[in-house]
This record gives C-alpha cells, structure tokens and sequence, in this order.
C-alpha cells in the first residue's frame, strides 16, 4: 500500500486531528494560564454535547447505509422528551403515561414474538444446512407461532407489571428508561412498515412523520406547557441526577450511552448477518432481494432502532437540560445527518461505518467548541458549518477533481481522470461487488 493510497483511507482520521489541533494552537488562554480547550472541564462538556447528537446519528447510519433516510428523529425525540419529563413530574394517568404504557405493553409483545420466531428459524436453518434459505425453513405451529406468542404475552405482562405500579406516584430511572426509548421504537418501526409496506420514498414518509410527530408532542405536553420543567429532588425523584453524573468521576453517564451504542451497533453491524443484509441493500436491494435476504424486515428493525436511539437521547436530554418539551429536537436530524456524511457514509447507501461517525461526530462537537470558544458570531457558526460540511463531503466522495474540472480550473482534469479510473471497476463489476460469478462481467 502507498503512502497516498494510506494518507486516503486514513483521511477522516486526520481530518479530527487537524480539529483538534487547531483548537489546541488557537485556543484561549485562561486568567491562569491554561489552555481552556485542552482544559478537562472543556473536553467533558464537548463529549457531554454530541452524545444527544451522536446517538441519533448512531442510528441514522445504519438507515443511511441502506439507502434511506430518517428526517423524524428529531420529532421523534421531541415526544419522548415530553413523555419522560411528564411521567417523572405528574403522577396519575396523564396523555404520557396514556401514550408511553401502552406503548410498551405492544413493544413487549411483538419483540418477545418476533425475537423468539427468529431463533427457532435459525436453528431450523442450521439443521437444514448452510445452503437453506429463509424461504425453505417451515415452522410448526408449535415453533412458529404458539411459542413465540406465549413468550411475548409472559414479556408483555411482566413489562405492565413493573410499570403499573409506578402510574400512582411518579416514575423512576428504570422506568423512563424504559418507557421513553419503546415509544421512539414505535414510531421508527412505524416508519420502516410504511416505507416497505407502500413502496414509499424514506424522504417522503419521514417527512410527514417529522411533521406528525411534532403535533402529537404537542398534544401530549398540553396547550400551556411549552416546557415541562424537572427538577431532580423536588418534583422528579433524586436519582434522576445519575444520568448527569460522571462514572468514576472520568466520563458523563450521556458519553457512556453514546460510546455504548456505537462499540454494540457497530459490532451489530460488522460481525452478524443483519449487517452484511445492512450492507447488501444499500448496494442493490433487488440483488439482495434475489439472494434471499427478507429486505423489508432488515429496514424496518433499522428505522426502529434509529427511533429507540432517538428515545434514549430523549431521556439524557432530559436529564441534561432538566426539562422535556416539543420542540426538542427541533434541527437535531439535519445535524445527525451531517456527522453521518462527514464520517464517509454515502447517501446513495451501501458504504459506511459507525467508527467514520463517530469520528464525524467528533469534528462537529470540536468545530462547535473551537467557534464557541472564540465567540464567533452564532449566524456565522452556521455558514461556517455549512462551509466546512460542503468541503469534508467533496473530498470524502472524491469528487473535487469533478468540481476542479468544471471550474476549469488548474489540477481539474488530471484528477478527474483519477475519480473517473477509481469509480469504472466498481461501475463495471456490479456482480463481484454483490458476491456474484465473476463470468457474468466481461
């Protein structure tokens, strides 16, 4: 491997580096002396800030890389910011606990099914053999359906047993944590059935669910009740604060969920088969379709886990800012959106990595930082963003030769010879890039 085709692959890498270098050299310099960027304080906050961010754009990888995108994230995020600040505060049966209960109790029943049905489909299917397919393992009745809706009515009903008793007086920790990320999961599953179900564009079904979405937090929080405030220890219960803490005193308890969700995601995603069925349709969904991957399951589990992620930064959010309300995430999507493209993944899908996000995440936490720190102008900090979101995405596609040449300007040609030699084998192989025989291309 060269030392250019090494300093390409690696080019995100030292595109955080060079973020953080210029933070380090231009940073401002404390009453003391001190580098108030490099400053431990400045480093948590910066980590504290693009976890809400990070774990929506956690999720939106995946649906990316699949070919489709999620413009309700942050609707999404808005209604179960209300629901959590809601059923921490206001005991008795609120429009939270009539929207997030039930919620879970559907939850609880169709993932102890579906779960539960996929695992004696695999055992089936390792007992046929490695040539079966989907399509050639069948179920008895037993196995694929009395089993599996047994276990989801014994998931379901412990779920409304844990939570019931909580309606009377006002939920704890556990319980937002677990109602809060079921009703994002819903909502994202939502998404995925009609995008599968009515052959519907992403763009467009997320669209109206972002708008959707907003309106029912708004129903939900009420006419009066543009913030619902929570003040751990007075109307929420105190050990609500543990989700604003630090573990160990090293790391904020908002980082840990951010760095969890992507080593488990990320590991999800490049050592099982529903990240190579991830992969495999964003490159082709109707080769995939052909080689037997159930497509339209695979998208929709992708747009319910991007809604269960958003649940999960409802609640840190909540516990950050000490309040839910339905403008929440009010622009958080096109943000997420953008620490996806920054990372390498490509919007037409099939290409990217939860490491490439998170690195990408990072450059916008630090950019953020470095702008806030010098007290740039917040409309500046905007086009500067959008500037800078413009430039990373060019060279992460290879696409400045392309820009250089139609410019006409000096390099242009010559490089967009290069971009034209790297994209023709990809272009003319399609078969070899989808596991197919290699004397089907000439």
């Amino acid at each position: 491997m060269t030392a250019l085709k090494l300093l390409s692959r690696t080019k995100l890498y030292w595109g955080l580096i060079a973020i953080f270098l210029i933070g380090v050299l231009g940073s401002p310099m404390s009453s003391k002396g001190n580098n108030i960027f490099l400053s431990y304080g400045n480093l948590l906050d910066v980590l504290r800030q693009v976890s809400t961010t990070g774990l929506i754009a956690t999720g939106m990888t995946a649906v990316i890389i699949t070919g489709g995108i999620d413009l309700s994230v942050g609707s999404l995020m808005a209604i179960c910011s209300v629901v959590c600040a809601m059923l921490l505060t206001v005991p008795g049966v609120t429009p939270g606990v009539v929207l997030g209960v039930p919620t879970v109790a559907l939850v609880a029943l169709c993932l102890g099914f579906v779960v539960t049905r996929f695992i004696f489909q695999n055992l089936a299917k390792s007992r046929a053999g490695p040539d079966a397919t989907a399509r050639d393992i069948r179920l008895d009745g037993v196995r694929g359906l009395v089993t599996p809706a047994v276990v989801g009515v014994v998931l379901c009903s412990l779920s409304l047993w844990y939570l019931l008793p909580q309606i009377g007086s006002k939920f704890g920790v556990l319980g937002v944590l677990l109602v809060a990320p079921c009703v994002g999961l819903l909502f994202g599953a939502l998404n995925g059935f009609i995008i599968v179900a009515g052959r519907l564009q992403p763009f467009i079904v997320t669209l109206a669910m972002m708008v959707t979405a907003l309106g029912i937090a708004r129903l939900t929080a009420g006419q009066n009740n543009a913030v619902l405030p929570v003040y751990t220890g007075s109307n929420a219960t105190a050990d609500f604060e543990i989700l604003r803490s630090l573990v160990f005193g090293v790391i904020p308890m908002p980082g840990l969920f951010f760095l969890g969700a992507i080593l488990i995601y990320g590991a999800v995603l490049r050592f099982t088969p529903f990240g190579r069925y991830v992969y495999a349709i964003g490159g082709n969904e109707e080769a995939a379709r052909l080689s037997g991957i159930a497509a339209g399951r695979v998208k929709i589990a992708t747009y319910a886990i991007s809604g269960l992620l958003a649940g999960i930064a409802a609640v840190l959010y909540v516990a950050q800012y000490r309040q839910g309300k339905p403008d929440a995430g009010a622009g958080l999507e096109l943000d997420a959106i953008a620490a996806v493209v920054i990372g390498g993944t490509s919007l037409m899908g099939g290409r990217g990595s939860l490491i490439g996000t998170f690195c990408g995440v990072l450059i916008f936490g630090l950019l953020s930082n470095i702008l806030q720190l010098h007290n740039i102008n917040s409309n500046l900090q905007l086009v500067l963003k959008g500037m800078i979101i413009i430039g990373t995405v060019l060279v992460q596609e290879r696409n400045v030769g392309d820009l250089l040449a139609y410019l006409r300007l000096p390099g242009g040609q010559s490089a967009h010879k290069e971009t034209a030699a790297a994209k023709r084998p990809s272009q003319e192989t399609p078969s070899l890039n989808l596991g197919g025989n290699k004397n089907e291309t000439t």
